[in-house]
């Protein structure tokens, strides 16, 4: 009995570590997280958005959709040309915002007074999300097919993968506060939306190698 809850415990924290590993790496994602939590701009909003996103993709990947979009390899091919066009509006948005010069920085007293509203941030973190070919890979796929591997404990497993998106963004949101007294200059974000510039355009020359 206490071999079988041992076995058990393992197979949530196997999917919490392979989750967290997968969804830590460098990404689209990840970096306008990080932008909104340093700008404290509707940061619950994002976070909910990309965790529950993860859920829906992990569970249908452990459903099966994963050996289906595995079959039919267009999916993959569309999807990875409609993220890379979105990542380059992205890149030149930010890119134009740089250009535009310092503004008043990061005022970490008060809420922005003029930033875009909540559904505004949410739509643009759902669509970095969903147009993203590289989390149809990592969730639906990869952790869909090892999930698979073990058979009737694979929700356990999925869940722990569920958890680890959680956790992550939950930390990359809010942890990013800690930048924001060396974030506070305006001259900083002139730096920081070209770095999220050329990191987007570099994104999406990946995308359309297939890299």
């Amino acid at each position: 009995m206490c071999g079988a809850a041992s076995v058990t415990s393992m197979t949530f924290f196997v999917g919490l570590g392979l989750g967290l590993s997968l969804i830590a790496a460098v990404g689209a994602q990840n970096v306008f997280v990080l932008r909104q939590g340093i700008r404290r701009e509707h940061v619950v909003a994002v976070v909910l958005v990309c965790a529950l996103s993860d859920a829906v993709l992990i569970a249908a990947g452990t459903a099966g959709l994963g050996a289906i979009i595995g079959a039919h390899s267009w999916i993959e091919t569309v999807a990875r040309i409609g993220g890379a066009v979105f990542l380059a509006t992205y890149a030149v948005m930010a890119a134009m915002r740089a250009m535009k010069g310092p503004d008043n920085g990061l005022d970490v007293s008060t809420a922005p007074s003029a930033g875009p509203t909540i559904w505004a941030v949410a739509l643009t973190t759902f669509a970095i999300t969903w147009l993203n070919p590289h989390v149809y890979l990592d969730t639906v796929v990869l952790l869909g097919t090892v999930a698979a591997t073990y058979g009737a404990e694979k929700w356990l497993f999925a869940f722990g993968a569920m958890t680890g998106s959680l956790l992550w963004f939950t930390v990359l949101g809010y942890g990013a506060r800690l930048l924001s007294g060396v974030l506070a200059s305006p001259r900083a974000w002139v730096i920081v939306d070209w770095l999220v510039a050329a990191m987007m355009a570099l994104l999406a020359v990946l995308l359309i190698l297939g890299l």
